[in-house]
């Protein structure tokens, strides 16, 4: 199948998905980045921009994050809000310290991206909107999400495209050059990429799941990401079920 043709499989998989939802439309964070980007112009062309809802939410984030975000809601005339949650993370903060309760900068991070998730779900249930998930393939193969922060969503329209893909969608889609080719970062905390965090390169990522081949050490780091995030991917555990 033609990535052109895939685009039609997602759009038709997006208004389906709402219809037999029963909800009212999509709520979607917007970073700036290609793949937030990407899935609010396939949710535009699927059911229109009245059914979606877009948030900014920076937390502490370097202000280009938000110029981004901005340019590409804009470029689409879509509807938003910034909900700006630096302060309320930094009183979050403060209330650990004050507990004697020290959290790394991973930690932190990954705080910011549950208080994300906290606020769409709110946005969604306050208006019978579904939160959409960015995740592309290569992210949800190596666990590169928050559990329960960015990884906590209603649906994944973009988890069968490769990075490399997910670019190429956005050119089709007539998305601006500067958001298509950003370098990919969470905005968790400043200096942080993608790729840094990962410690391998997204052409690898795409290169191996593609059944290419790649250096040694790629591939066994990609594995290794690969098994130690099962338990993101799965279905929450539970024991045998209770016999009555």
């Amino acid at each position: 199948m033609e990535l052109i043709e895939y685009i039609e499989v997602i759009c038709k998989f997006l208004k389906d998905y709402l219809i037999s939802s029963h909800q009212d439309g999509y709520v979607l964070g917007i970073s700036g980045g290609v793949d937030s980007s990407v899935c609010a112009a396939l949710i535009k062309k699927a059911v229109g921009k009245e059914k979606l809802h877009c948030l900014l939410m920076p937390i502490d984030s370097l202000p280009a994050d938000l110029e981004d975000g901005l340019t590409l809601v804009k470029d689409l005339d879509l509807s938003y809000n910034v909900i700006d949650m630096s302060k309320g993370y930094h009183e979050y903060l403060e209330e650990f310290t004050r507990n004697n309760i020290e959290l790394d900068a991973s930690t932190r991070g990954n705080l910011k991206a549950r208080m994300r998730m906290a606020s769409l779900y709110a946005y969604g249930q306050a208006h019978r909107y579904l939160v959409v998930g960015t995740d592309n393939m290569d992210e949800s193969y190596v666990g590169y999400f928050t559990k329960y922060g960015d990884g906590g969503v209603d649906l994944l329209p973009i988890v069968y495209l490769t990075k490399s893909e997910v670019r190429e969608v956005g050119r089709i889609l007539g998305i601006r050059d500067s958001l298509v080719n950003r370098i990919p970062s969470a905005g968790l905390y400043e200096g942080q990429t993608d790729e840094k965090e990962m410690g391998i390169t997204y052409q690898d990522l795409d290169d191996y799941l593609l059944g290419k081949e790649i250096n040694i050490e790629a591939k066994k780091r990609i594995q290794h990401l690969h098994n130690i995030s099962e338990h993101k991917r799965v279905a929450i555990p539970r024991p045998m079920e209770f016999k009555r």
